[in-house]
């Protein structure tokens, strides 16, 4: 059965750095392209980055130089280094392993504020 379990997230202030991670369980991980993505309150769930299987990357505009996405076969897991955080970017974050109809991990609290 795939698992995907996120991690990192909390309260940084604006202009500060946070790392999430998410590890992948039960399927073939370097398989399949990942994403990450986030929902504001009230708010869409939205795609912030993606990486496929032989590693190219693509960003939303509203991350692009800020995020990066990176992914590690070896250890199954995914990584999102975050930047020059925004109070927009507060979000509940989830990865994504596009698999058939995809799967979710259960998604991480990212609030950045003063």
């Amino acid at each position: 059965q795939v698992h995907l379990v996120e991690s990192g997230g909390g309260l940084v202030q604006p202009g500060g750095s946070l790392g999430l991670s998410c590890a992948v369980s039960g399927t073939i991980f370097s398989a399949y392209a990942m994403g990450w993505y986030r929902q504001a309150p009230g708010k869409q769930r939205e795609l912030v980055a993606t990486i496929w299987s032989g590693g190219n990357t693509n960003y939303a505009d509203s991350v692009k130089g800020r995020f990066t996405i990176v992914r590690d076969n070896a250890k199954n897991t995914l990584y999102l280094q975050m930047n020059s955080l925004k109070p927009e970017d507060t979000a509940v974050y989830y990865c994504n392993l596009k698999k058939g109809a995809g799967y979710w991990g259960q998604g991480t609290q990212v609030t950045v504020s003063s």
